[in-house]
């Protein structure tokens, strides 16, 4: 396997990307205004106790104050070859902590949406070969390495090196590695803890103990392995400062570091531009022509699977059995891509064959080994649909780069022109009757323009006729669909002179933005919002162009093509 991380350090934001066989299959980002939380030790108060929910809130200076669980699993131990026993204590959560008790907690989850962050008192400290875990009697060794006698090797040396009272977790990362340099990560762990309790004793809560680190070193000390053949980044100061990270914690890594220094983004260069885009899309195509779509809910994930353009040469079961084959690959690549979490449901396409449900969902096991992140497939329902579950730690990829569309609210949909023209027009015929002013200018995005205008007009002058008023109505590209606004109310006269801002034999020169509806062959440009129909212009789209104003309307002016103008684009 070809295996190569590429880094973008900017000015506001450090992007990761780890690429396998050409293929980008995880995505990181740290935004340098807003550092995650995850790792951070504080020292926090507890603000109440919920008997109820079995769980306390804890302030610890964040904005949001945490939520500590009764018995919060040990998040670290997942992906051993043992899972020590859950930490059992006192059955109600009063009996563990009191209000105004300070504790140390350690942050697990990142706040997601209106919830807080998830803390645990049970600490982990990840170190390049090692997980060190103050509170905690015992040893585990990653499943991930490959051989039984490694994996005793590691666990012996584990039992030797660790401190008196707390446990070690043996990381992949760990394996061939010297007896001593294991030692020295024990060594500085245990130090560190030693340091924050200190912390710990003399700060006032709440407060901030330790910060874990930020991303370039997250990403030299848990991905950069013997699997990576090279490192990319395109900051010579930061290519410096990996070099001396590497020559503390892995000098045989240095010669696989490389500064890019071609004048092309170096996202660009690597194909990752591309790939960011597509992954925003909710449809993933494959290969053979069909696809999956992906639906992220606050409750769960849902994926479909569609033959699409895929037809087949064979039988239909042979068919559905490739496409569902395909598809188990990408979706793997997909949700450790992405960073999906929580509860994900899968329906493959319907496979009458037991034989081919079974293979199917093997191929889905075998692609999800690759992700580091703890996943269960539960199997399949009485329904055919694919249950799972993905640990959900950090943001997915579109909570890092999008967020909820300020006109539909995030529901994805946004009601209709005539929907919005109806609704529109009952408040305004409300309005317009109280009002005493005889004209109005209303402003509205283009399609409600047009709704509300009608065809021939026909629309404003039936609305005009039942509220007995002058109506003028104006396009703005960059309002909400849904929403309208009264710019001004007054007479005729002055109404008109704001709303037609051209006149008769007017020579303009103006930006064609785009072909008109009903005359595919003329362009249509603008003067605040008010539309100018120009003949012959839709081959100019992107241009400036000059035209003579020949007809002024309410709702439009009409315009013959004069000269393109010498400055042909904006």
């Amino acid at each position: 396997m070809v295996k190569e991380i590429v880094i973008n350090c900017g000015a506001r934001d450090t992007r990761v990307a780890i690429i396998e066989n050409g293929e980008l299959v995880e995505f990181h980002m740290e935004n340098s205004a807003e550092q995650r939380v995850v790792g951070n030790i504080y020292k926090g108060k507890v603000a109440n106790v919920l008997p109820g929910m079995q769980a306390a809130f804890v302030n610890v200076g964040l904005p949001k104050n945490t939520f500590l669980y009764v018995d919060d699993a040990l998040e670290s131990v997942e992906g051993l070859d043992e899972v020590p026993e859950k930490i059992t204590g006192p059955s109600s959560i009063k009996d563990v902590v009191k209000a105004g008790q300070p504790v140390i907690v350690q942050v697990a989850k990142d706040p997601f949406g209106t919830k807080g962050a998830r803390v645990t008192r049970h600490i982990t400290l990840p170190g390049r070969f090692v997980v060190l875990m103050p509170t905690v009697d015992y040893v585990g060794v990653s499943r991930r390495i490959a051989t039984a006698e490694e994996r005793d090797r590691l666990r012996k040396l584990a039992h030797e090196l660790r401190p008196k009272g707390m446990g070690l977790i043996v990381r992949t990362m760990a394996e061939s590695c010297p007896p001593d340099e294991l030692k020295k990560d024990v060594e500085f762990l245990e130090k560190l803890w030693k340091r924050i309790k200190n912390r710990g004793k003399a700060a006032k809560a709440p407060s901030l103990l330790h910060k874990d680190l930020n991303l370039l070193y997250r990403i030299i000390r848990d991905s950069f392995d013997h699997e990576v053949l090279r490192l990319f980044i395109d900051s010579a100061e930061e290519y410096e400062h990996i070099l001396s990270l590497l020559e503390d914690i892995g000098p045989e890594f240095k010669d696989r570091v490389f500064l890019f220094q071609q004048n092309q983004p170096i996202f660009e260069v690597f194909g990752v531009e591309d790939e960011l885009r597509k992954i925003l899309k909710s449809r993933v195509w494959l290969k053979c022509g069909g696809y999956v779509v992906i639906d992220q809910t606050e409750a769960l994930t849902s994926i479909d699977v569609n033959t699409g353009k895929f037809v087949g040469s064979t039988t239909l079961s042979d068919t559905v059995l490739k496409t569902n084959l395909e598809a188990a690959r990408e979706i793997a690549r997909q949700l450790r891509l992405r960073n999906i979490g929580g509860i994900i449901i899968i329906d493959f396409i319907d496979m009458d064959k037991g034989e081919h449900q079974k293979k199917v969902l093997a191929t889905l096991h075998e692609s999800m080994q690759p992700d580091k992140t703890k996943t269960s497939i539960l199997g399949l329902t009485d329904l055919g649909l694919v249950e799972m579950t993905r640990q959900k730690v950090r943001h997915s990829i579109s909570e890092l780069l999008q967020k909820d569309c300020p006109c539909c609210e995030g529901t994805g949909r946004v009601l209709s022109e005539e929907v919005a023209g109806s609704r529109i027009e009952g408040e305004l015929k409300r309005f317009l009757k109280a009002t005493p002013e005889p004209a109005v200018l209303i402003q509205v995005h283009p399609t409600t323009a047009g709704n509300l205008i009608g065809v021939n007009a026909a629309n404003l002058e039936r609305l005009e006729r039942e509220t007995e008023k002058r109506i003028f109505i104006r396009g703005a590209q960059q309002m909400n669909p849904e929403e309208y606004k009264i710019t001004l109310a007054g007479s005729v006269e002055e109404v008109e002179k704001a709303a037609v801002p051209v006149a008769l034999g007017e020579i303009h020169t103006l930006l064609i933005d785009s072909v008109h509806n009903n005359r595919p062959e003329d362009g249509v440009a603008r003067v605040e919002g008010y539309v100018i129909q120009v003949e012959n212009a839709a081959s100019l789209i992107g241009k400036k162009a000059t035209f003579e104003i020949i007809k002024v309307q309410r709702t439009y002016a009409r315009a013959r093509l004069f000269a393109v103008a010498k400055a042909e684009s904006s």
